[in-house]
């Protein structure tokens, strides 16, 4: 094979891009607890769903379905294959975005067993369709099939077997009414403090059989922006490097130069983080500025910065959204080492009405 051709590359970065995937799925499923006592945080949500799923059990009933709600990498897939794990059910898993039609939801309902556990991630992404499909399957256990077209039509109905659906969203407030009010438990996961992610950092140390000491593990979960997948990647990053640079030992300090490589400082913001803020301060004096130009100015889809950067640096006081566009805090000035400009920071005091 002619590795100089651009197509031979581009095909061995994308086979090897996917072989890290893997990998790395790998190891965040053998990470991930495998039932309530071992799920580290969430201890609200965890006492609320041990109650209904024990109540099922005494009973000798399918659980009710559950809505779990929160940031990505909060635990919601976990919690889900616990929730069959408890149940002793098999689970079924799929997202919102594959389904599109209502057929493709008649087919996965159909093939469901008994007791079954059906997730659906994303579950605010299906198409309307598919939602009011949903209804009739979450209520009755029941869906009707539609079979020819136009005044022909008609409506077969298909029992179904008693399953669990758990829903899990990013973004509940996108969910319908009539949807939301068919779960029978729904949770709000909220994020980990940074004690909790200590523990989750030791326990996976454990598991990846890897020597940290307390303030090591302290470093990570500092900079773990309050969420354990972040954490345990950034586990993984760091044991990579003190098995390359120093003897497999994760202290404070290798913990610190270890995330400095990989561009995570000291609060938890990454590459893009810096960049958002770095053009929001320096290419435009602390804003306001759209979302577009900023988006623009660091390389990045409108989306990127929105979804991935903005609510991080919202929720750290780093950022703040404005009639006027996005702003650059007296906080983000003084993280970056950077003097904002005098017109700047009182621009922002009428913004934020100091």
């Amino acid at each position: 094979m002619n590795w100089d051709d651009t197509t031979d590359t581009s095909a061995a970065e994308r086979l090897v891009g996917a072989s890290a995937d893997r990998e790395d799925q790998a190891v965040e499923a053998a990470l991930r607890p495998k039932d309530l006592g071992e799920f580290i945080g969430q201890e609200k949500v965890r006492e609320q769903l041990d109650l209904v799923l024990r109540a099922a059990r005494a009973r000798g009933a399918t659980a009710d379905h559950v809505l779990l709600s929160g940031a990505p990498g909060l635990g919601k897939t976990t919690l889900s294959m616990i929730i069959a794990a408890e149940m002793g059910a098999p689970i079924r898993i799929t997202s919102g975005p594959a389904i599109q039609h209502a057929g493709d939801l008649a087919a996965i309902l159909s093939s469901l067993q008994e007791g079954e556990v059906l997730f659906l991630d994303e579950i605010h992404r299906m198409s309307r369709p598919a939602e009011e499909m949903l209804y009739m399957a979450m209520e009755d256990f029941r869906v009707d099939v539609i079979v020819g077209k136009g005044p022909g039509a008609t409506a077969i109905p298909l029992e179904l077997p008693p399953f669990t659906l758990v829903g899990a969203t990013t973004r509940a407030g996108l969910l319908p009414p009539p949807l939301r009010d068919r779960f029978g438990f729904t949770a709000h996961m909220e994020f980990y403090e940074p004690a909790e992610l200590e523990r989750v950092v030791h326990r996976s140390a454990s598991l990846l059989d890897v020597e940290i000491e307390p303030n090591g593990a302290a470093e990570i979960a500092g900079r773990s922006r309050g969420t354990p997948r972040i954490a345990n990647r950034l586990l993984r990053r760091v044991r990579d490097y003190a098995q390359v640079k120093a003897d497999g030992l994760i202290t404070r300090e290798i913990a610190a130069a270890a995330l400095a490589v990989y561009e995570v400082d000291a609060r938890g913001l990454d590459r893009l983080d810096r960049a958002v803020l770095e053009a929001l301060l320096k290419l435009f004096g602390g804003g306001p500025v759209g979302l577009s130009t900023l988006a623009v100015a660091v390389g990045e889809e409108r989306e990127t910065v929105e979804e991935v950067a903005e609510p991080f640096l919202v929720r750290e006081g780093l950022l703040a959204r404005t009639p006027r566009g996005r702003v650059g805090t007296p906080a983000a000035w003084a993280h970056l080492g950077l003097t904002p400009p005098r017109s700047s920071a009182n621009g922002q005091q009428d913004l934020f009405g100091a």
